[in-house]
């Protein structure tokens, strides 16, 4: 009886950790507004991390992002072009496929994300969540992302900021963390 109570008692603390999450309805009256499609119009630069679940930095990249958007039937389609810089010296290359489906909704695609990303926008922020292919030690793993973005200026630069939790069976692994500036 004491080994069912203590899982009972495990499960509730999960249940409750899962809804502790911040709701992107917090944002919705932050300024400047985030609007992607005039946010990634154009050239784009990047500088990030990647840590460890401890903390520690394993990798560094800048990543460069051509972004355009254009009407499709109607539909504002943009496609993100970034091409990654590695401080290990290797480079990588993700094209986005985004799909403005109303006001603060978006869904896209890329060669390495499974099945479709989606994407809310309130106010300053947009939160992606997604799974990505990622190629580990010959293995390839899918990774969930949680993914978040606020515009923070709307200065010549504006300056976003990205920070990307990634997880695996609910397992938090690391993060990613991001400065955009445009061109």
């Amino acid at each position: 009886m004491k080994t069912l109570w203590l899982a009972v008692f495990a499960c509730g603390i999960l249940g409750l950790g899962g809804c502790a999450g911040t709701s992107l309805e917090r944002y919705r009256d932050q300024r400047p507004v985030l609007d992607l499609t005039q946010y990634f119009n154009g050239t784009i630069d990047g500088w990030g991390m990647f840590q460890d679940r401890s903390g520690a930095v394993i990798k560094r990249f800048h990543v460069v992002i051509d972004a355009r958007w254009e009407k499709r039937d109607g539909v504002d389609v943009g496609t993100l072009d970034e091409n990654f810089t590695w401080s290990d010296g290797t480079t990588s290359r993700r094209v986005w496929t985004i799909t403005r489906v109303d006001a603060g909704h978006y869904v896209g695609r890329a060669d390495d994300v499974v099945g479709e990303a989606r994407g809310e926008a309130a106010g300053n922020a947009l939160r992606w969540r997604y799974v990505l292919a990622l190629p580990v030690d010959g293995r390839v793993w899918n990774v969930d992302f949680d993914d978040w973005m606020f515009l923070i200026d709307e200065g010549d630069k504006r300056v976003m900021l990205n920070r990307a939790v990634m997880s695996k069976f609910g397992f938090r692994l690391g993060e990613v963390t991001l400065s955009f500036t445009r061109r």
